[in-house]
């Protein structure tokens, strides 16, 4: 059963400069809903998402499964009952040119995709102008269920969420962003 408190729509967000360590806040109807502190320099990736900036009260798990891997594969795990939701996979070489990730279930079983919108415009971004917003559509089963768009700002990576919550595990939405902001920061 997925969890009803877990938003649909929700803006992410990660301030360009950041010295001691990347921080991301989620916020849903003006409230913080969630928040990410990331360690930087870590071999294998470990992101824990909590439900605010105290970080007392864990909400999700993200963690890479190799050390190193250019088509690396994150694990979503739900801490409060110790269940996997799913996964996502970069799709390495395609990324180079058009950001592209696999969502899993938790079975494992491939259901959609994160794709960027359009090539052309992801060539622009990585040699040309790269303050050209991003939006990545996501797909399950073939259908369209959601997007996620960057607002141009100059300080820090913006995104507004929208994903439907009756196809797609809105933990797997919030981890998705999660792991854009971490990806695409780093590009940035």
């Amino acid at each position: 059963m997925i969890p009803t408190e877990w938003p649909a729509q929700f803006r992410a967000e990660k301030p360009f400069f950041n010295p001691f360590g990347r921080t991301f806040k989620i916020h849903h109807d003006g409230k913080l809903a969630f928040f990410v502190r990331q360690k930087l320099f870590r071999l294998k990736e470990a992101i824990k998402v909590y439900s605010d900036d105290s970080m007392d009260h864990l909400r999700l798990e993200i963690q890479a499964r190799n050390v190193i891997d250019f088509s690396a594969t994150y694990d979503v795990t739900d801490p409060a009952t110790g269940t996997t939701v799913g996964s996502l996979s970069r799709k390495g070489l395609k990324s180079m040119i058009q950001d592209t990730w696999t969502i899993r279930n938790a079975t494992g079983d491939e259901i959609g995709l994160i794709e960027e919108d359009s090539r052309l415009l992801a060539l622009l971004r990585r040699f040309l102008f790269n303050i050209i917003p991003q939006t990545f559509n996501v797909t399950v089963h073939g259908q369209q269920v959601g997007s996620i768009r960057q607002r141009f700002n100059l300080l820090k990576l913006v995104f507004d969420v929208d994903f439907n919550t009756e196809e797609l595990d809105p933990r797997l939405g919030v981890a998705a962003s999660v792991l854009l902001l971490a990806i695409e920061g780093r590009q940035n």
